[in-house]
C-alpha cells in the first residue's frame, strides 16, 4: 500500500476549502453525477475514433445508491475508468482538470454529440462537503489495467492501493457526516437529482438498499426506470418537435397546466452553441409576470434559474430553458464570468425574441392581437429596459381602442392633424368621458396598467411630437367656446364656488358637444402622471405623491338644460342643484370621501322626495 500527500497549488488553495467551494451543499451530487456522465461520454468518444472497444449491446448508466445502514451514498458509472496514474494526476492534484486535459488531447477530433460537461478539476472535491470520508474504486478501459482504490477522510492525506473491482468504470462512496444525514433520505436525493440532473444525457437510476421493489397488479417485479430524460426537447431540431410535445414539456418542467401562448425554439451552432426553448406564458393579471423562470443548463446539467448575465432582465418574465455548453462558468458553475461572449449570447436571445414577435405580427395578426393582453407587459418592459429591443419591436407595438380593435401608433394617428393620443385608464370610472368621445366619433386607446404610466412617458421621448392625454384631461376635442357672455360666465362660476364652499375652485364654462352632460372634471395630465409615478415606486416614495395636489378643473356645460335652469331657481334649490352637479362630476372622476358620500346620499333622497 502506498501513501502520499494531496498536491495543492497555492494559488488554488482557497477555492477548494470545502465549506467555501460551493454556495449550496446539494451541488456535490450534481458534480459527481456530471463527472460520471463525462466518464461515459469520454469512453464513447474514444470508441468512436477507434481507441476503445465496446460491446455491441453496451448499455451505459449511472447508479446512485443509498445505503442508510452504512451511512453511505454511492455514485457509480460504467464509463472510462481511471488507472492509478490517472487517479494520482486528476484526483490528488487539485489544480489539474481531467476534463480540460481530455479536451486538449482530442481537440482535433471534435464530436459535437459528445460534449464534456466538466471544466474544472475541483468538482470531485465537492464530495467532501457532506462527507466524513470519500472512497474511489475504479477500473480503466485500458487493457491490462488494474483496479485502484483511493480513500481520504477529508484531510490532506490519502491512501491508494489496488482493489478487486472487476467491472470497468468508477464507484465513488461517500460516508455521510452527521450534519448531512438528509442525503441518506430517498426524497432528498431524488429531489436533488431531479433539480440538477433531470436531463443529463446518460440514464440515472436511484436505488435504496433494503427497499422492496415495486410490483404490478399480478405480483411481477417492475423494472426500475431512469429518473432523467436523456434527450430533452430542446436538444431536438425544431422541425422534429410537435406542438403537443412543446406543451407537454412546458407542463412537465414548470408544473404550469395553463397552455403557453407560443414559444421560440433556439437552435444555434455558430458563432456559439446555444439551444433552448422560450415560452410566452398566459398571464392572469399584471403582477403574475413576476412568476417567470428561465432555467440555465450547461450540457444538459442545470446551473441556475434566471441568470441575468445570459438572460436579459425583461425576458425573466418568460418561462423557458437555455442550454449553452460554451458558457464561461466559474468554479461552482453557478455564476458567470462577465465577458463579451456572454453579452453576445444575451443579444442573440433578444434578437430571436424580437424576430418571433415580428413573425407572428406579420403572418398571424389576429393571433398577435389575441396574445397582446398577455404579452404587452413583457414587451413594454422590454422596450424601456433595452434600447435595441425597442428599435426591433416599435413598429408592432399595438393599442386596443374603444371599439376593441388593435391599432399601431401609426394607424391611430393616421389622418389626424396633431399627434395627440387620448387614452383611458379605467373604463368604468371614465365611462362618461368615453360616451362623450363616442358621440363625437372620436377614438381613444385603453391603457389600464400601472406600467402604462411609465410606458407612455417613454414613448413620448422616443416619438417626436407624440403626446398622450388621458380622456379626462381635456375637452378640446369635445367642446366649443360657450356663447355666454363673460358676465354670465362669472355669475355661474360664483354660484358654484359658493355652493361648494371653495372660492379657489377652478371653473371653466364650455359648450360641450354632448348636451346631456351638465359638468365634468378635468385633471391636469402632468400633475396626475407625476402622482401616479411616485405612487408606483412604492412605500418609500408614497408620501411624495401627496406633495402634488390634484390640479382639476370643473367644466360646466353651458348647453345643458340643468345648467341653463340654474339662473331661474330660488336660492336654496339653486345651491342644492349646484352641489349635486358638482358631486356627480366628482363621482365620474374619483370616489367621494365618506363625508361627501353621506351628504350626496342625503341630498339624493331629498331630491327624490320632491318627485312624489
Amino acid at each position: 500500500m502506498a501513501k502520499g500527500n494531496i498536491s495543492v497549488n497555492s494559488e488554488n488553495i482557497f477555492p477548494v476549502i470545502k465549506k467555501w467551494l460551493y454556495s449550496d451543499k446539494d451541488i456535490f451530487l450534481r458534480e459527481l453525477v456530471s463527472n460520471a456522465c463525462d466518464a461515459v461520454t469520454k469512453l464513447k468518444k474514444l470508441a468512436g475514433i477507434g481507441e476503445a472497444k465496446l460491446d455491441d449491446n453496451e448499455q451505459f448508466r449511472i447508479d446512485v445508491i443509498i445505503d442508510k445502514d452504512k451511512k453511505q451514498l454511492i455514485v457509480e458509472d460504467n464509463g472510462i475508468g481511471m488507472t492509478k496514474e490517472e487517479v494520482e494526476k486528476y484526483i490528488t492534484d487539485i489544480a489539474f482538470s481531467g476534463a480540460a486535459d481530455f479536451l486538449e488531447k482530442y481537440k482535433d477530433k471534435d464530436d459535437k454529440d459528445a460534449q464534456i460537461i466538466g471544466h474544472f478539476g475541483l468538482g470531485f472535491y465537492s464530495a467532501f462537503m457532506p462527507s466524513e470520508k470519500v472512497e474511489i474504486e475504479t477500473l480503466s478501459y485500458q487493457e491490462g489495467a488494474k483496479a485502484v482504490k483511493w480513500s481520504c477522510d477529508g484531510g490532506m492525506t490519502y491512501e491508494i492501493d489496488e482493489c478487486d473491482k472487476n467491472t470497468r468504470g468508477t464507484k465513488i462512496t461517500l460516508t455521510i457526516a452527521e450534519d448531512s444525514k438528509e442525503f441518506l433520505e430517498e426524497y432528498t436525493v431524488r429531489s436533488v437529482l431531479t433539480k440538477y440532473c433531470a436531463f443529463i444525457p446518460v440514464e440515472i437510476y436511484l436505488t435504496v438498499v433494503g427497499k422492496e421493489p415495486e410490483k404490478d397488479k399480478d405480483g411481477n417485479e417492475i423494472q426500475p426506470s431512469p429518473i432523467n430524460d436523456t434527450t430533452p426537447l430542446w436538444m431536438k431540431a425544431p422541425k422534429d418537435c410537435t406542438d403537443e410535445e412543446y406543451k407537454q414539456f412546458y407542463t412537465k418542467v414548470f408544473a404550469d397546466f395553463n397552455e403557453p401562448l407560443f414559444w421560440i425554439h433556439l437552435n444555434v451552432d455558430f458563432p456559439f452553441n446555444l439551444k433552448g426553448i422560450l415560452y410566452f406564458p398566459k398571464i392572469n393579471h399584471e403582477f403574475a409576470a413576476n412568476e417567470g423562470q428561465i432555467k440555465l443548463f450547461n450540457n444538459q446539467v442545470f446551473v441556475a434559474d434566471n441568470v441575468k448575465e445570459v438572460i436579459p432582465e425583461f425576458l425573466m418574465l418568460l418561462k423557458g430553458v437555455i442550454d449553452c455548453p460554451d458558457l464561461p462558468l466559474n468554479v461552482s458553475r453557478s455564476f458567470l464570468q462577465n465577458d463579451g461572449y456572454v453579452k453576445k449570447i444575451s443579444a442573440h436571445i433578444t434578437k430571436k425574441v424580437a424576430d418571433k414577435l415580428k413573425e407572428i405580427y406579420t403572418k398571424q395578426r389576429e393571433d398577435y392581437n389575441r396574445y397582446w393582453e398577455d404579452i404587452n407587459v413583457f414587451i413594454k418592459y422590454g422596450c424601456m429596459r433595452d434600447e435595441k429591443f425597442y428599435e426591433k419591436v416599435k413598429d408592432f407595438i399595438i393599442y386596443k381602442n374603444l371599439d376593441g380593435k388593435y391599432l399601431t401608433l401609426t394607424e391611430y394617428l393616421d389622418g389626424k392633424d396633431k399627434k395627440d393620443v387620448f387614452y383611458v385608464s379605467d373604463e368604468n370610472l371614465q365611462s362618461q368621458y368615453i360616451n362623450m368621445f363616442r358621440s363625437q366619433g372620436l377614438d381613444a386607446v385603453i391603457l389600464p396598467t400601472m406600467m402604462d404610466t411609465h410606458f407612455i412617458s417613454f414613448i413620448e421621448m422616443k416619438e417626436e411630437g407624440v403626446k398622450f392625454k388621458r380622456i379626462d384631461s381635456s375637452v378640446e376635442e369635445t367642446s366649443s367656446e360657450s356663447t355666454l357672455s363673460d358676465e354670465e360666465k362669472t355669475k355661474l362660476t360664483d354660484e358654484f364656488k359658493a355652493a361648494v364652499g371653495d372660492d379657489k375652485l377652478k371653473i371653466e364654462v364650455q359648450a360641450l358637444k354632448n348636451e346631456e352632460t351638465p359638468a365634468i372634471i378635468l385633471l391636469s395630465e402632468e400633475s396626475r402622471r407625476m402622482k401616479e409615478m411616485y405612487r408606483s415606486y412604492g412605500q418609500q416614495f408614497a408620501g411624495m405623491s401627496d406633495m402634488f395636489k390634484d390640479e382639476f378643473t370643473l367644466v360646466l356645460n353651458s348647453e345643458n338644460k340643468l345648467i341653463k335652469s340654474i339662473d331661474g331657481m330660488d336660492g336654496e334649490n339653486r345651491k342644492t342643484l349646484c352641489e349635486h352637479i358638482y358631486d356627480l362630476a366628482m363621482l365620474c372622476h374619483k370616489p367621494l370621501s365618506p363625508e361627501q358620500m353621506t351628504k350626496f346620499v342625503e341630498r339624493s333622497n331629498k331630491l327624490m322626495e320632491k318627485l312624489i
